[in-house]
């Protein structure tokens, strides 16, 4: 969450924490984020941001309905960012490069990262999918995509920051959680 018109000594005191919730999540997330700001303090937000993922199917969408559900109620502008495009900033990629995660027993999820344009702007090329059992990443670079706390928070904050800088609208509706599978295939 980013504010809007913050001073610099309010900037200087932003915190980062982390809640290894697990299967408590539905249960504590909301009280989480009010001990990092009070419900009180929300309508000083000037601007929210979440990360889209891919990442766990109960994770993702709790954490993005939250935001979504934030930003409509409090009308300020909802940055989402695919976890998967934070993990290749902070990896510095300078040519495609397909970030890609294993899943057992149902393949590999995959998206492609690279530079873009002329500015080479690091941007997602192909979003995140799944390759199935059996199914070949096409050929590439290929990293690991981890999820690294705090850094990933870092740089999901710098690119709200980025986007706030430059005036840039951000709608909360197209913010959607990212799910390269399908909780229930396979039923």
């Amino acid at each position: 969450m980013t504010g809007g018109g913050a001073s610099d000594e309010e900037a200087a005191a932003a915190r980062v924490a982390s809640f290894p919730l697990g299967r408590r999540l539905s249960n504590e997330l909301l009280p989480c984020v009010e001990q990092l700001l009070p419900a009180e303090r929300w309508p000083q937000i000037g601007r929210l941001v979440v990360a889209t993922g891919p990442g766990g199917f109960t994770g993702t969408r709790l954490t993005v309905v939250l935001a979504r559900t934030l930003a409509q109620q409090l009308q300020v502008p909802l940055d989402g960012v695919s976890s998967f495009l934070l993990a290749a900033r902070r990896l510095g990629i300078q040519e495609p490069t397909w970030l890609v995660q294993e899943l057992p027993r149902r393949g590999v999820v995959a998206g492609l990262y690279g530079p873009a344009g002329a500015g080479g702007t690091l941007t997602e090329l192909e979003p995140p999918r799944l390759f199935g059992p059996g199914t070949a990443v096409p050929p590439g670079v290929q990293v690991p995509a981890t999820a690294l706390l705090p850094d990933d928070v870092d740089q999901l904050l710098e690119l709200s920051l980025l986007a706030h800088a430059q005036g840039l609208a951000a709608p909360w509706q197209p913010v959607l959680p990212s799910y390269p599978t399908s909780p229930v295939a396979g039923l």
